[in-house]
């Protein structure tokens, strides 16, 4: 039984491969890409200029745009421009992996570990620059003596075995979803596999959220911009 997209190499060539994963998630990077500039090209003409699918498009974004702005604020992210675009991939491209499961033959980037993995490290490189950015290289550096300084390995610890968590979330549930539909889909090949596929697009949908969201809160807590307001 094949657990992950991993294991279908694409193509090799003197021990260089490609595999599935590597495509899907290249193929979702550049459908984002097309779709983000068709949809923000020439943002002040008026909706009605547009199709009528581009004009439901820019308004589905717009929302959106709306939408994680407002949960940033909730966390206490005031300077909200500032990390929109790296949260708000992040959702995308999570959301959109999901949301592909509906194509036939399509397997979600986001049910390997590696492609996990690789999402949790971009959070993990983000939020300290974020940090060093609001907070200056000192304060920040500093966060890791508190609430005394033989808590700097606990608190180094912390921060990876945070971000292995945040990877196995998202993996273990994305990738447990694809293993039922097949079980169910052996099973019963007419009703089953229709329901667990809205229920894994509305999973997968949920962890493109929680994903945000916990990418938010550590950005907050780092960045520490609600106790600077505060001030």
């Amino acid at each position: 039984m094949q657990l992950s997209s991993d294991q279908t190499v694409l193509w090799a060539w003197h021990g260089l491969k490609i595999n599935l994963t590597i495509a899907t998630t290249w193929g979702l990077m550049i459908v984002l890409t097309v779709l983000s500039r068709l949809l923000t090209h020439n943002m002040a003409r008026p909706l009605s200029h547009d199709g009528r699918i581009m004009a439901h498009g820019r308004s589905l974004l717009e929302w959106l745009v709306s939408f994680m702005d407002e949960q940033m604020r909730e966390v206490g992210l005031a300077d909200t421009e500032r990390y929109l675009p790296f949260v708000g991939t992040v959702f995308l491209f999570v959301a959109a992996s999901s949301l592909a499961t509906i194509l036939p033959g399509y397997e979600p980037p986001t049910a390997s570990l590696s492609t996990t993995a690789a999402l949790a490290i971009c959070v993990l490189v983000a939020v300290p620059l974020f940090g060093i950015r609001v907070r200056g290289v000192g304060a920040w550096l500093r966060e890791y003596l508190q609430p005394v300084p033989i808590m700097l390995p606990f608190n180094i610890i912390s921060e990876l075995t945070r971000t292995l968590a945040l990877a196995m979330r998202l993996f273990g549930n994305m990738m447990g979803d694809g293993m039922i539909l097949g079980i169910l889909l052996s099973i019963a090949p007419l009703f089953f596999p229709v329901v667990m596929k809205l229920l894994g697009l509305l999973t997968g949908m949920v962890q493109a959220y929680i994903f945000s969201i916990l990418t938010m809160v550590y950005i907050a807590a780092v960045a520490g911009e609600r106790e600077m307001e505060k001030v």
